[in-house]
């Protein structure tokens, strides 16, 4: 069977290309080879990747146990664990996500809001006014500590403060673009305690115990009545008559922290450095902001989210020209030979709907660079051309949340302070593990209402 063309350098050659320039290589094939062609990434095996939103229905509503997403994650297995979700197929997985998605929709939403609120709002009052900020680093604690909240509820300082630098250390180790040679079975090697693998086994270690504790503890209080996340689907599970062993636990939060924490961060990061560069989207959502607070401050509430409508289309395109996860992660595992667009694909490639390439298509969004909100006032967004969080039965469990919390942080902190971009941000996409986030400076300074420095700067 004849496989889609592209790039005839070797494996090694194309996962260095991948690594180091992502976009570019996607960007070259299909200019090249059009909206499907083949790549062969060193570790990863053989990629057919399909840009057509018609090609990309086909993969996302194909027999899922012909198209096996939990086989085709298996590189991330160090990272979350046997039992992860991203890892399960079949009944477990259905399983598992029919006691997931209600912990992160619908009415359970909204008891996240105030508490969002809080952390965004606390991270502002730290924030130095009239002094460069890091975008990025800022996000991160921010997403960090609001996804740690969630899972585990109010915990005393000292383990909270534990967890945080656990999980910074563990995503600070994969921020290098060579840190996700590190899912390659091959490498790896512990050859001394300051080599790569040694490190991540190290951390992961050091997850695991802090996480087993907290297991632990809501095991022992599990008469209390708890509103966190580990409670909750603790509680599920039991009623289900599927009761979660400690190590299914681990995986499953280890897999939120990791998949709800680092990407929210990297979007939020070039939301506010495109936003910013608008300044006439910035005032537009700021009005807006206001206008659904009935013209006052005060936080953002929940009746006031579903009257943001311009700034959910900013988000939207945001993720539209920025998603986190280009190729690895969204990919189908084919168990059996499979006709697409013509080509009869063997079993064992791994079937890729290319997220960057289909939105960057000028027929489904012309002047594809430009960063324009617009696109996506009023429009109904379609499955198979907008997929930031992958699509059909497996896509991300944390799309509702994700959106949440982002539209939270930024209507937050845009309605509270002036912000404007510090010099010309010099962010660039770069691979991260096996997402994709910025790299390079991203500043922003704060002014509040009222102070002397923005008095200054309007004099």
């Amino acid at each position: 069977m004849a496989l889609p063309p592209g790039p005839d350098l070797p494996p090694i050659a194309q996962g260095g290309w991948y690594v180091l320039r992502p976009f570019d290589l996607i960007d070259t094939c299909i200019r090249r080879y059009g909206d499907l062609f083949t790549l062969r990434l060193f570790g990863f095996g053989t990629l057919v990747c399909a840009s057509h939103p018609e090609a990309i229905k086909e993969i996302f509503t194909g027999d899922p146990e012909e198209l096996r997403v939990g086989e085709a994650n298996a590189p991330i297995r160090p990272l979350v664990g046997d039992g992860s979700i991203l890892l399960l197929d079949g009944p477990d997985h259905l399983l598992l996500r029919r006691l997931i998605y209600p912990l992160f929709h619908g009415e359970a939403l909204k008891t996240t809001t105030a508490l969002i609120g809080e952390i965004a709002a606390g991270a502002l009052r730290r924030w130095p006014e009239g002094s460069p900020i890091d975008i990025y680093e800022s996000m991160q604690e921010i997403t960090l500590d609001v996804i740690l909240r969630v899972l585990f509820g109010a915990l005393p300082e000292r383990e909270r403060q534990a967890l945080r630098e656990a999980f910074a250390t563990l995503v600070n180790q994969h921020a290098s673009p060579l840190a996700g040679l590190l899912m390659v079975p091959s490498l790896r090697r512990e050859l001394g305690p300051l080599t790569p693998w040694s490190r991540f086994r190290r951390s992961i270690d050091r997850i695991d115990a802090l996480v087993h504790a907290q297991i632990a503890r809501h095991r022992r209080e599990r008469g209390l009545a708890r509103d966190d996340i580990l409670s909750r689907l603790t509680a599920a599970a039991e009623e289900e008559g599927h009761p979660l062993s400690d190590a299914a636990l681990r995986d499953h939060l280890v897999t939120l922290v990791m998949a709800g924490h680092e990407t929210t961060a990297a979007t939020l990061t070039w939301a506010f450095a495109l936003i910013l560069g608008r300044p006439e989207v910035a005032s537009r959502i700021e009005d807006e902001v206001r206008r659904a607070a009935g013209g006052g401050g005060g936080p953002v509430r929940n009746e006031h989210l579903d009257q943001l409508d311009y700034l959910d289309a900013a988000i939207r395109e945001v993720m539209r020209l920025r998603p986190v996860v280009p190729i690895l992660g969204v990919g189908r595992l084919l168990k059996r030979p499979m006709q697409l667009q013509g080509y009869h694909l063997p079993a064992g490639v791994k079937l890729v709907p290319l997220i960057y390439g289909t939105h960057r298509r000028p027929d489904l969004y012309p002047d594809p660079d430009r960063f324009a909100p617009e696109r996506f006032l009023g429009r109904k967004i379609d499955p198979y051309t907008w997929l930031p969080f992958g699509g059909g039965m497996r896509r991300c469990l944390g799309l509702g949340f994700a959106l949440h919390e982002i539209k939270i942080v930024l209507a937050t902190a845009l309605s509270s302070a002036r912000l404007r971009l510090h010099g010309r941000p010099a962010l660039r996409p770069t691979l991260r593990g096996i997402t994709i986030g910025p790299q390079g400076g991203a500043r922003m300074i704060m002014e509040r209402p009222g102070s002397p420095h923005r008095s200054a700067a309007g004099a």
